[in-house]
Formats: structure tokens, sequence, C-alpha cells
């Protein structure tokens, strides 16, 4: 395993995957963007583009930064071009897909090639079970959104090697973020603590003690930077419900975990949040 990491591929072209692929090609890292669809990875690249445009514009990074971020990027949806000491996997939230993912890149990667998922809730241990060398199996966790958030979680299931969580510890630091070592548990920490600031917040929502903008409006009077309404439709009810699933399962269907009857309802009807429009705000005319 090199003591260096220089190239790193990103497989899942969504808003995680696109934002963990600015971080990195904006610390010099020569970064690989995969998706199966085009469509989706031209709307990575465009969106990357724009926000890169953006800290132009702000004063926060230079042009030459700018061309430079853009040089280290090259899109994809050949998976055979996924070739990287590290790999991050930020696709869908279900371990078979993931390893089956994570089997085809470790049939062309080098037996070394680190293996990271962003999974927010996921066992590690059971996607590094599926995998040949699971040792190098790591979740190397992000939030959304993943330029501007400075935390990492950095899990170690029973079969992580030593080496390779401090490794990815390593990176994330590299990539100007604030990293936490984790051992794999449900939910990690984040998820696991934050889980009631939305599961409580659609409590009192649905029992009519307060409508939602007043429940958000009021904690961010409090200081947090979002009120769990908002928050929601900016991860994506259905990622953010299924986290919820993750962990009401985990512990046995403890009543705490239930995911609210109030989310359940936007993901039944397509109402996801900012990616579609419109979750428990509507942004189509903001």
């Amino acid at each position: 395993m090199n003591n260096q990491i220089s190239t790193v591929a990103v497989c899942g072209a969504g808003t995680m995957g696109a934002g963990i692929a600015q971080v990195a090609a904006g610390k010099g890292f020569k970064t690989i963007l995969y998706d199966l669809q085009d469509a989706v990875i031209e709307k990575a690249a465009d969106k990357i583009r724009q926000q890169l445009q953006k800290l132009v514009d702000k004063g926060k990074i230079s042009s030459d930064q700018q061309a430079q971020t853009l040089s280290n990027l090259s899109f994809t949806t050949d998976i055979s071009s996924c070739k990287a000491e590290v790999i991050i996997e930020a696709i869908v939230e279900n371990v078979a897909v993931k390893v089956e993912l994570f089997s085809k890149l470790a049939a062309i990667n080098d037996p070394g090639t680190i293996l990271c998922s962003n999974t927010s809730s996921l066992p590690i241990k059971e996607i590094a079970a599926g995998l040949p060398q699971p040792e190098r199996v790591v979740g190397m966790h992000f939030f959304n959104p993943a330029p501007v958030m400075k935390l990492v979680e950095v899990v170690s299931a029973e079969q992580t090697a030593t080496e390779v969580a401090e490794k990815i510890y390593g990176l994330a630091k590299q990539f100007g973020k604030t990293p936490v070592h984790v051992k794999d548990s449900p939910g990690f920490i984040v998820n696991r603590v934050a889980r009631h600031y939305y599961l409580e917040a659609m409590q009192v929502a649905g029992q009519g003690v307060a409508d939602i903008a007043s429940i958000d409006r009021l904690m961010v009077s409090l200081g947090f930077k979002m009120g769990p309404f908002e928050l929601m439709d900016l991860i994506g009810n259905d990622v953010n419900l299924a986290v919820s699933q993750s962990l009401y399962d985990a512990f046995g269907k403890a009543e705490r975990f239930k995911p609210g009857a109030l989310q359940v309802e936007k993901v039944a009807a397509g109402e996801l949040g900012r990616k579609t429009g419109k979750g428990f705000y509507d942004y189509q005319n903001r």
C-alpha cells in the first residue's frame, strides 16, 4: 500500500458524489467521477463548474484555482476507467448494491486500493464481508453539502485495518476536513444523535403543536444553521427516511427511531425536497 495518495475515484455522481469529487480535485488530487448514466454525469459536471464559478465570483478561489480544479477532474460512465488508490462510493443506500459495485472495482484495481463507503448508516462490516481483502474497506462519511461541511466520519469495521483507517483520516485532513474516528455502529455518531432532531420535529408538527415553518424558525433562532424540515429537504427526504428506517431496524424496531409519518407521506408522493422542487417546502418558485 502506497504511503502517498494521489488519485481518487468517486462512484455515484449525485449531489454527494459530485461534491466529494469537487473537494478532492480542488485539493490537487487527480479525481475520476463515475456514474452509470450520461445525464447524471453531465448534470454533475455542469453543477461543479457552476459552483466553482460562484466561488470565483465571491473571491473565495482564483481563476487559476478554478482551472486547476477542473483540470484535475475527469468524468466517465465507463467503470473500467475507475482505477485509483482510493475509491469512494456515494450510491444508493443498499448493502447488496454497494457490494456489487465494489466487487467490480476490486476486480480491476490493485489489491491495495482502499474502498471507502460514504454510507450514512449501513454497517461497514456487512459491506466488507462481501469483498476480497475486507481489511481495506472503511467508511468515509461526508455531510451535505460536501464542499462546505467540515466533518467526516472515518468508520472502522471489525475487519478494517488500522493502517487503512489512519490513511483515510489523513486523506480527509488533506481535503481540508475535520475527521473523527468512529467505531462501526448503527448510524455512527451524527445520524444516531441527530435522528431525534428530525423525528421529534415531525411529531410536534404532526400533533399540531406548531406548524413546520414555525418549528424551523424557532430552531434557527436557537442557533441551528437550519431547521429540521429545511434540512431534511436539503438532504433529500428519501435519503433521510432511509437512514431512519435503517436505525429503526438496527435497534429492533425501537419506538424512538420509528420513521416519521410526515416524511413517509412526502417520499410516497415523490416530494423529496430541493432536488425535486418540492418537499416540506415548495422550491419551484423560490
